[in-house]
């Protein structure tokens, strides 16, 4: 479990980690400095378990549906998975499209398409967005498939899948929704790690009968870069902790620096944008209240005193920009 996110941590110490780069134009950094960094193997047994069971259901699968989140459409989507892919129908939903960058959209459906993804949805699971578009679009692909022979079987058999906390459960509650007026069929979170094992079949529909089948979130087990590792992290794809939260709010400050969306300035009172993390968190600990007693030895014996806490305020940081408090961005 240490592996990778180790090496994340091992990056940068404190808050101003990843601060030793130059600054770009603006006074901003042009690039973020991991410490020069490898990435290590981080392949946690469940995955590893998860992505067994899903290759015995693949056999059974009309249709592939690959969950990703739309702030990373191109970071983090696991090779093991594309390869599994086949020549079956792929779809590739893109959710949280609410939190991205709209004015990238037509950038990344190209690079995409020069991927072989042809069959490219961006959806916002929570409210509905664009989830009409996905029943439709699986018949028409299976219909035109050549290996389905729609006299045997007149129902659809949908295998989801993708990396950790994407939304893969919401997008089938989300179906069911729209098509039988349902409730919850799975659980939902906001950390990675809920679907641990490949759940039973989920009726989405009944005209045509489709069932989904939800899978536990499968990261690649070697990431290509650090900075991949750190984008998955920044939208939930790995737990906080595993990475460090001192090191994630200063990646998500030069991202947000990166691409000009600098909404964090009102938001925490500051005078003006910034490329250091430690006087963002100070605004942010006193403007949320974030604050800690420690107690200090003196000479005449031990004496509370209230001091900003920051790994609080880095916590708050990288939670307003999963809400969408600090714009839409892109990290791609």
């Amino acid at each position: 479990m240490r592996g990778w996110a180790g090496a994340l941590r091992a990056a940068g110490t404190g808050a101003g980690a990843g601060s030793g780069s130059g600054p770009g134009l603006g006074g901003f950094r042009e690039r973020f400095d991991f410490g020069g960094r490898d990435v290590a193997s981080w392949f946690p047994g469940h995955m590893a378990k998860g992505l067994r069971q899903m290759r015995a259901s693949l056999r059974r699968a009309d249709c592939l549906i690959e969950v990703h989140d739309a702030r990373i459409p191109l970071s983090g989507r696991n090779p093991m998975l594309q390869e599994a892919l086949g020549i079956r129908p792929h779809i590739l939903v893109l959710n949280k499209m609410d939190l991205a960058d709209p004015r990238r959209q037509p950038r990344v459906l190209e690079h995409l398409k020069q991927q072989g993804c042809s069959h490219v949805v961006f959806t916002d699971c929570q409210r509905d967005g664009n989830v009409k578009k996905i029943v439709p679009l699986v018949a028409k692909l299976v219909g035109n498939s050549p290996r389905y022979h729609r006299a045997e079987s007149t129902e659809y058999s949908i295998l989801v899948i993708g990396v950790p906390n994407v939304g893969k459960s919401s997008l089938i509650n989300a179906l069911r929704r729209v098509h039988l007026k349902k409730g919850k069929a799975t659980a939902v979170g906001g950390e990675p790690g809920i679907t641990k094992a490949v759940l039973t079949r989920i009726q989405v529909c009944e005209k045509p009968l489709m069932y989904l089948v939800d899978t536990p979130g499968v990261l690649s087990p070697k990431l290509g870069d650090v900075e991949t590792g750190m984008k998955l992290a920044l939208c939930g794809a790995i737990r906080d902790h595993l990475v460090g939260e001192d090191i994630m709010a200063d990646y998500l400050l030069y991202a947000l620096n990166k691409n000009q969306q600098f909404r964090y300035v009102q938001r925490y009172g500051l005078a003006e944008a910034c490329d250091n993390i430690e006087p963002v968190l100070r605004r942010v600990a006193l403007a949320q209240g974030k604050t800690q007693k420690v107690k200090v030895l003196t000479g005449t014996g031990n004496v509370n005193v209230t001091m900003l806490n920051y790994p609080a305020a880095a916590y708050e940081f990288l939670r307003d920009f999963r809400a969408g408090r600090l714009g839409r961005v892109t990290l791609d």
